[in-house]
């Protein structure tokens, strides 16, 4: 297992495919790093030497911020929005989508299971029938 910023790349896998399980590095910049550090993109990770490998890892330091330093300016500037009190900061802050969704029929992954308001349940329904 080669070990780039952090991250453990698995052998088996295209170096071009395995960038990108590094946070912060998509295909299209996974293909942009390799260009500039001459390593064809259809080479396994196995198969790259170990000068290949201190390229890369060269290359992502000085260029990009990648994983605890990109997770870190990402959380800091949601803390920034919440602090100033700004619009995306609330939506931050009440775990509502961000980015200008709808919300009325859709945003179940944001908002969480259904939660019935004013409205009595079947089971307790069932319940009611029962005592009468």
């Amino acid at each position: 297992m080669a070990r780039i910023v952090g991250v453990n790349l698995p052998d088996n896998k295209r170096i071009e495919y395995a960038l990108t399980l590094v946070y912060g590095i998509g295909s299209h910049r996974a293909h942009l790093i390799l260009e500039a550090c001459k390593i064809k993109s259809d080479v396994r990770v196995a198969d790259l030497s170990e000068d290949d490998l201190k390229k890369v890892q060269e290359f992502l330091e000085k260029q990009y911020k990648v994983e605890g330093d990109l997770k870190e300016e990402v959380n800091s500037n949601i803390k920034r929005y919440r602090e100033i009190g700004s619009y995306r900061g609330l939506r931050h802050s009440r775990g509502l989508p961000v980015r200008g969704q709808r919300t009325k029929s859709n945003a179940r992954t944001k908002r969480g299971k259904r939660r019935t308001v004013g409205a009595i349940k079947k089971e307790d329904a069932a319940k009611l029938q029962a005592k009468k």
